[in-house]
Order: C-alpha cells, then structure tokens, then sequence
C-alpha cells in the first residue's frame, strides 16, 4: 500500500455507462453494474403509481421511516438522495475537513466530487499483490475524512467490517460506500445500522440491485449531527416522488426477501464467470479473488486491444485503467446470468488470440 497526494493520471468522470452510449447501445452489456431484467414488474407498478401524485411536492417522510426502520435507526439518522453520487457531493460541500484520504481502487465519484469543491485529495492505493486488501494502518493519521468501498467497486473486495470500524478516530468521517452490499448473500460485513462507531457514514444505492440508474434514489446513514449538516446543504425536494415510492418498495419485506434472494444467484453466477475466467490462465488472465460483490476485476496482457475486439464480438466490459491504482491491463466484468456468461467466455476465447 501505499499513499499518492498527485491527483492526475485518471479521468476520475468515466463511468461504465461510457461503454454502452451511442455506437455501443446495441452491445451486451457487462460494463455497467446494474442488474439485469430489472426494475421487476411489481417495482415498475409501484413507481407508475406513483404519477398521479406529481402535481404534489415530493414529501419524503414516509420513504424516510420505512429506509430508517429497515435499517433499525432513528430516522434523524438517515438521509434520502438522488442516488448516492448526490451523497459524495453533498459530504464534500457540507464537511469543513482539511485532509480527506480515500482508498483506491474504488468508485471515482468520492474523489471527484472533494476535488470540485476545491480539496486536497490523498489516495491509499491498495496493491494487487495484497489482494487489495485493507490495512488499516495504511491510512495517515491525521486524515479526518477516509473514504473507502464495501464491496469495493472495481475490485470486488469484501473487507471485513471490523478491519473498516478500525479507521474510525475521534474527529475524524469514516465514509463507507456499501453500494453493493445487498448483492452479497446475508449482507456480511455490512456497517449499515451501526451507531457504536464514531463518525461512521454509510451509503447506500437503489439503482444496482434494482435496476433504477435513471430515477437516482438513496440513502446516507450517519450520526445526527452530520445528516444535519448534509440536509442543510441539499436543495428543496431533491428526491422525487416516483423514487420517494420507489424507495418505500426496495425496503419491504418481500423486497429484501427478493434481493436476498438474486443475491445468493449472482454469487452463484460469478461462480460459473469466475470458472470460465479461469480456463484462460495460461494467456495470462487473472481475476482479483475472492469476488464478492456483482461483477470481478480481471488482469489480462493488451486488455485494451482485448476490450475493442470484444466490442466488435458483441460484448462490452468496463476499462479498468480510469482508477487510480490500475492500469492499462485491467477490465472489470459485470455478473451476469450463465447463458449470457458462456457467450462472453465464448467471445474472449476469440478475442484474445
């Protein structure tokens, strides 16, 4: 591990979408990590039913104690954004901090969003000889805000959650993106609901297990203080009411028994394009393990070339080089189901010779 204050090198604003606009509309998509076949068809009424109320402002109560009791938290504590890049930009705007620090590999957004409100960033790079791995001991000290993924996105490295809640100090934010938590079977290692330790926030997204890139709906969990300091910075009705429903529905009961289960059949999933990966070591293709969350980061000699050929197959993955701490040989692959996988592995057999 190992700490880069430098900032440059990576185009922070790419995004797997980039891989699958315009001319790549038509391919099949393993670059973006919103599940497939949704938003399923009893979110989709729920989120219809809601366009009646439009002449209405959005009131967020309601949506606001269902996520707060779905989560065993006072609803003081929690806070309802337009997705959880919201979350990034309102904690850089709202938190007076002198030296954040955040972990990387991992999401861009954090890093980007403290630059455009005119931080400093340091960067811990995790290394892929350790597995990226966290030590905590790597983070300085003195950072007073640390950032960090759980499941980390590219990686798909699961930390443990006692190794995170070791980062936590007094006077310092522990940021934790747990995204993609409700992909892991059981939520293992998830902080969500903790409130014994300090400065923890923790966010959450709607849009990857469910399919609602495009409503923007989630949530940051963190002590009063702060959620107060984040609502004070956030514009009138910044959720809409379509989400506001949306985000009633993801909490129910049926809707957690639902994610818990799609969360068992990704990780079997990953099992069979992890599988398949694998039959290619002797190209020299690697995949970063154990993978936990919904999609694998895979090291592969001219990944670059690999990737377009892969795009003239049919297939897009998301390039791995726009995160600090990896370079041009990366890609990240979505899970997808096993038919959709075997045509991919299919593809790479070819696009890699």
């Amino acid at each position: 591990m190992r700490t880069d204050g430098t900032g440059s090198g990576h185009d922070l604003r790419h995004h797997g979408d980039a891989e699958v606009r315009d001319d790549g509309a038509a391919l099949t998509d393993l670059a973006v990590n919103v599940r497939a076949d949704t938003p399923p068809p009893w979110l989709r009424e729920e989120i219809a039913g809601s366009l009646s109320s439009l002449a209405a402002y959005p009131d967020g109560r309601a949506a606001r104690a269902a996520v707060a009791a779905r989560h065993g938290l006072p609803v003081e504590r929690v806070l309802l954004t337009a997705g959880a890049a919201e979350a990034f930009v309102l904690l850089a705007r709202a938190l007076k901090v002198r030296r954040p620090v955040v972990v990387h590999p991992q999401f861009t957004e954090p890093e980007a969003a403290l630059r455009d409100a005119g931080h400093s960033v340091d960067r811990v790079l995790l290394r892929a000889e350790d597995g990226f791995r966290l030590d905590p001991a790597a983070v300085p000290e003195e950072a007073d805000l640390v950032v960090i993924g759980n499941p980390t996105n590219p990686t798909s490295v699961l930390h443990p959650a006692e190794a995170i809640a070791r980062l936590a100090r007094p006077g310092r934010v522990l940021v934790v993106d747990e995204a993609f938590m409700d992909a892991v079977p059981g939520e293992r290692e998830a902080l969500a609901g903790r409130t014994d330790v300090p400065g923890l926030v923790v966010l959450r997204s709607l849009t990857k297990t469910w399919g609602l890139a495009g409503l923007r709906i989630g949530y940051v969990m963190a002590p009063v203080e702060i959620i107060a300091e984040l609502e004070r910075a956030q514009p009138l009705w910044p959720v809409s009411t379509p989400a506001l429903a949306a985000a009633r529905a993801c909490v129910t009961p049926r809707a957690l028994a639902e994610a818990g289960h799609a969360a068992h059949r990704i990780a079997a999933d990953r099992v069979h394009l992890v599988a398949g990966l694998s039959e290619f070591a002797s190209l020299g293709v690697r995949v970063v393990g154990p993978a936990e969350g919904p999609f694998v980061l895979v090291r592969m000699p001219g990944a670059a070339a690999v990737r377009h050929r892969l795009r003239e197959l049919g297939y897009a993955v998301r390039r791995g080089d726009t995160f600090p701490g990896l370079g041009a040989e990366w890609v990240r692959v979505a899970v997808r189901d096993r038919v959709t996988v075997s045509g991919f592995l299919s593809a790479l057999s070819v696009a890699l010779r």
